[in-house]
């Protein structure tokens, strides 16, 4: 008996030109993406590129899928490189929704898209035919008729390169979103650790403002809640709020802060 497609709710929180938030969860932990979902996090971000699990791991993005697919909150994979296998294989585990770090051109993004998808552009596409999680291990109703309409691939613009190319970067088909990445971008001019250095703060408007000019979704991160309000009326669709460890932090210090001892 076949079984219905998948929905990606985010997907549709973009498309529908709303404000998606989530977080950084950090310690890896399939409790705590069951946990986030539960709260009403729009997405939980599984960063793969500076952490975690290999991305070849299926086993490892199965059990965070799962968390995941409990409460209907989506998983954000982040991705090293836009390696078109790597990106196949993480869609495969059932991933709909991800991004690649390390990109310069528009050649390297629309490679990127094109291996997620059946039909690309008007063409064949290459993201090669199984059976695996994402299509319910073949019992899914028309996967690959239905499954293109569910995958959003998008990058992280991160080094000046990119930041010039941003315009054929944004002309490429069926590319997800763009996301700013202050952390990324400050390092690569030559002003690590400083996201708010007005170098790095003029080149993230760049991005903003050819995000919007080419109607494609942006996110960012949110440096608290008054940046977090501020950048969604701004522009931005997709908003990480924190992560697990900081957000850990800032209660057990707010304790010990607070904490009088034996008089």
């Amino acid at each position: 008996m076949a079984t219905s497609p998948r929905t990606n709710l985010l997907r549709r929180t973009l498309e529908d030109d709303a404000v998606a938030l989530g977080i950084l969860e950090n310690t890896y932990s399939p409790a705590l993406v069951e946990f986030y979902g539960e709260l009403g996090l729009d997405f939980v971000w599984i960063d793969l590129e500076h952490a975690g699990p290999s991305p070849f791991d299926g086993d490892r993005l199965e059990d965070l899928l799962r968390a995941a697919n409990v409460t209907g909150t989506e998983l954000l994979v982040r991705l090293p490189e836009p390696d078109p296998g790597m990106i196949r294989k993480t869609l495969d585990a059932g991933v709909r929704t991800l991004f690649v770090s390390r990109i310069e051109t528009a050649e390297a993004v629309r490679r990127a898209v094109e291996a997620s998808r059946f039909e690309y552009d008007g063409d064949p596409g290459k993201r090669g035919f199984a059976s695996p999680r994402a299509s319910r291990w073949g019992t899914t109703d028309d996967y690959a008729g239905t499954e293109d309409d569910e995958i959003v691939v998008g990058v992280t613009i991160e080094n000046p390169t990119a930041v010039a190319n941003i315009e054929e970067i944004l002309a490429v088909p069926e590319l997800g979103f763009v996301f700013a990445g202050p952390l990324d971008l400050a390092v690569s001019l030559g002003h690590p650790g400083e996201p708010t250095h007005e170098a790095v703060e003029e080149r993230i408007e760049e991005i903003r403002e050819a995000a919007l000019e080419a109607d494609v979704p942006l996110g960012g991160l949110g440096f608290g809640m008054d940046d977090v309000n501020e950048k969604a009326q701004s522009g931005y669709q997709l908003l990480n709020l924190g992560t697990t460890t900081g957000a850990l932090q800032g209660v057990v210090r707010s304790w010990f802060a607070e904490y009088e001892g034996l008089e």
